[in-house]
């Protein structure tokens, strides 16, 4: 038996050598006297070649019966081949079927959407879910490194909490004990905030939760989210700060994950084009602009995809719309000074028609002006007391964002729909498997 090898990925440095692979099956053909098996264990993919005079009987009947998506142990020694993606092939002389796979059935042709979702248990095998798993997990991991290289803190937050943080008819709603109703969390941001007056810059990051009944390609019932906030860090501060990210995150992409960008099929000239900085528009600007394109859209109206869309057509670059209406916005934003009827914030718009990638704002840092924000909005008072209390008791100049994993990969990935870009999507219809 040959001695293990940590991975196809290590293969390389193994060459000469007799190693024992395990893996799945994502290939297999065979000319009678010549077989070809393509393994998969998760770091790569290698080519096994089973020459039939070179093996015994009993193995070349094992490979025969090694099904699509098998889980085989396949013993070889390891040859350098230019030819292929990985550098190495491995000439096979054993075979073991640890976990046999009959009639699996995602099949190399077309499927509908449908089935896939059904299936997505088995789809995330296929090359192109993998890539987009890698991708996700790079933006993920550049979002950590980004924010400790500027001095954040990770604190959690619930996801089970008594306060609306956004509109209230997307909530879901669940019975807590004896204590009445519950909801899911629809963002972390009301808990970092009374964070950040401990810690001064910190960050939520998990799981986010919308009952919008809404069946377009940018919409998930469950997503993931991180939501930085800092102390003394006002409305300019924080696009300069958002900028810095997502131009970070751009950069880790590409370094990490380009051969993964190349299985999707990315044009990396559009990410590569993602530099500092970003063009600003205010919201009024953009409305003004978007009527004398022949738009239908009135002052006071947030922007919908296709106005979105249409702001930043033929730009490379995202683009910030900033200082929105207030009665389009969340109670918490704080009032703009030269435009009371506008809050300071801003949405993030991806180039190439992605959409809103970021939402942020400067806090309303005012007790009574946020009193009456969530009087007006008929909130229940009694829910609020203790992020009231953070105006009471040194209250400060603060802001933060929330950026949607999903759509950020969406983007990365060039992709259409933010169903492929998290493991087990939950949408209107779905809830399995």
């Amino acid at each position: 038996m040959g001695e293990y090898s940590s991975a196809i990925r290590g293969l390389p440095a193994r060459v000469g050598h007799e190693v024992r692979l395990r893996g799945w099956v994502r290939r297999f053909r065979s000319s009678g006297k010549i077989s070809f098996l393509v393994l998969r264990d998760g770091t790569g993919e290698v080519q096994c070649v089973f020459v039939k005079n070179e093996v015994s009987p009993e193995a070349w009947e094992r490979l025969a019966e090694a099904g699509h998506e098998a889980c085989v142990a396949v013993t070889g020694t390891v040859r350098a081949d230019d030819r292929s993606p990985s550098g190495v092939e491995l000439t096979a002389s054993d075979i073991e079927v640890l976990g046999p796979s009959e009639d699996f059935p995602i099949q190399p042709k077309e499927h509908g959407v449908d089935f896939l979702l059904e299936n997505r248990h088995l789809w995330l095998r296929s090359p192109r879910q993998i890539a987009i798993m890698r991708v996700r997990d790079e933006v993920i991991r550049a979002i950590h490194a980004f924010l400790h290289h500027e001095g954040f803190v990770h604190v959690d937050t619930p996801i089970l909490t008594g306060a609306i943080g956004e509109s209230a008819g997307t909530l879901f709603e669940t019975e807590y004990f004896d204590l009445g109703t519950a909801y899911l969390a629809q963002t972390g941001q009301l808990y970092v905030e009374a964070a950040a007056a401990a810690l001064g810059k910190v960050y939520c990051f998990g799981p986010t939760f919308r009952a919008e009944k809404s069946k377009t390609r940018r919409h998930l019932t469950e997503f993931w989210m991180v939501e930085p906030e800092a102390a003394w860090l006002d409305s300019e501060g924080n696009m300069a700060l958002q900028e810095r990210f997502i131009c970070w995150i751009v950069m880790r992409v590409l370094y990490n994950q380009r051969e993964q960008l190349e299985v999707l099929g990315r044009d990396t000239s559009k990410l590569e084009a993602i530099v500092p900085p970003f063009d600003r528009i205010s919201y009024t600007d953009a409305v003004a602009w978007l009527q004398a394109q022949g738009s239908e859209i009135e002052w006071g109206a947030d922007l919908g995809a296709t106005d979105e869309t249409r702001l930043v057509e033929g730009r490379e670059k995202p683009l910030f719309v900033f200082d929105y209406p207030k009665r389009v916005k969340a109670f918490y934003m704080k009032e703009n000074p030269e435009d009371p009827r506008t809050v300071k914030c801003n949405d993030l718009l991806a180039p190439e028609g992605y959409g809103e990638v970021i939402g942020g704002s400067q806090r309303e840092d005012d007790h009574d002006r946020l009193l009456a924000r969530i009087r007006e909005e008929k909130l229940p008072e009694a829910s609020y007391d203790w992020y009231l209390d953070l105006r009471k008791y040194g209250t400060f100049t603060h802001s933060g964002f929330g950026l949607g994993i999903e759509r950020t990969v969406t983007w990365m990935c060039g992709i259409d729909h933010l169903r492929e870009t998290i493991a087990f999507p939950r949408m209107m219809t779905r809830i399995t498997p």
